[in-house]
């Protein structure tokens, strides 16, 4: 009788554990696929302000806040845009200081907390840049998508889509570029953007789902006067982007594509920013079976395994070793695999879908070349 009673108590906490496991996996998946446009991902920390100056500003000693180039730092309820650092300028070990180039809004005192963004302009293209721009609504499939347009003379359109943590306000950083280079810019807010459509299950896809929302902008564009495209994404709209450019009913009106740390795997993504929330390791694998449940990704799809799919178009990627999210060994291997049609130019010491904030010049110079034969 007591080994039976051994038996069915260790059976028991077998069971609760496994419950447990699996319950942790559904919280972890749930969490990755919920991050929030505008809000920063788990692998970007939480910086503290100790002092601002007359063109400078004081933040907590970290990888991220020595990172070189430009960046939007934003707080709850503040936007400021921060320059290089200033390693002159006086400081103690465990704070840098870097050139503060403006407030945009609110305002930065010490103790706040606040964090890097790739997101260097807010509000709109004519309020942040001086454009002329329109603001339109796409019809998708779930409903109406906003958009900003900004015309140009070309035939050819750009659609800028953004990615994890960010708005379409991040498509501002190359509108300036863009635009004085005469392409119309179409910049989509898609399902689960603040005044678009909600997913019908509540989760973000990683692309896998969204970027029949970017097929819904082609027909847009393509319906007012576009008669080529180059897709134009950063992180999961790079996804959006690739997936559009195989499987859209349009995808002959695609002459190129420009991909920012694309997320080619879903899986390694997942892991990342589960694993950035402090999910244990044992349970990460948990959390990509309960996200394939959740959400019906395919397993094996873009997880690095084999070559990578042959875009089928000229395609030029901007990624970095130092991205935390998607790895860019993926991209290092799509470009390795197919030479003829992939560029990679690699930029280190960049976040995330950052790339342009790291070197700006180098950035739009390579852009340059890649753009002038599409004109």
């Amino acid at each position: 009788m007591r080994t039976v009673k051994t038996t069915a108590a260790a059976v028991t906490v077998a069971l609760a554990a496994g419950v447990a496991s699996v319950a942790a996996g559904r919280y972890a998946s749930g969490a990755a696929l919920t991050a929030s446009p505008g809000r920063p991902l788990p692998t970007e920390p939480r910086l503290t302000v100790h002092a601002t100056a007359a063109g400078q500003i004081t933040l907590t000693r970290d990888l991220a806040s020595l990172r070189p180039g430009t960046y939007g730092l934003a707080g709850d309820g503040s936007h400021a845009v921060v320059g290089p650092v200033l390693a002159a300028a006086k400081h103690s070990a465990d704070t840098v200081v870097r050139r503060l180039e403006r407030v945009t809004h609110g305002t930065l005192d010490p103790g706040d907390s606040v964090w890097l963004t790739p997101n260097v302009y807010v509000g709109d293209p004519a309020a942040a840049l001086g454009l002329e721009h329109a603001d339109v609504d796409v019809p998708g499939e779930l409903g109406s998508l906003p958009a900003w347009f900004v015309p140009g003379s070309r035939g050819t359109w750009v659609i800028a889509v953004h990615g994890l943590g960010t708005t379409r306000e991040h498509a501002m950083n190359l509108m300036g570029f863009l635009s004085g280079r005469h392409f119309p810019v179409l910049a989509l807010s898609y399902r689960g953007d603040l005044g678009a459509p909600r997913p019908p299950d509540g989760l973000g896809h990683l692309g896998e789902t969204e970027w029949r929302d970017l097929d819904a902008a082609m027909r847009y564009a393509v319906r007012y006067g576009a008669r080529q495209l180059v897709l134009l994404g950063w992180s999961t709209g790079a996804t959006m982007a690739l997936r559009a450019a195989q499987h859209s009913g349009l995808r002959d009106r695609v002459s190129g594509l420009v991909l920012d740390s694309p997320v080619l795997s879903w899986e390694a993504t997942l892991r990342a920013l589960a694993a950035a929330r402090h999910t244990p390791g044992p349970l990460l694998p948990l959390a990509v079976r309960a996200a394939q449940g959740r959400t019906g990704l395919h397993a094996g799809r873009g997880t690095g395994t084999g070559a990578p799919d042959r875009p089928p178009v000229p395609t030029l990627i901007f990624h970095g070793p130092d991205d935390e999210v998607a790895p860019w060994s993926l991209s290092r291997r799509l470009a390795a695999a197919h030479p003829d049609l992939v560029s990679l130019h690699t930029v280190r010491r960049a976040p995330h879908a950052a790339m342009w904030n790291a070197d700006p010049e180098g950035y739009e110079e390579a852009l340059r070349r890649f753009v002038t034969p599409l004109m």
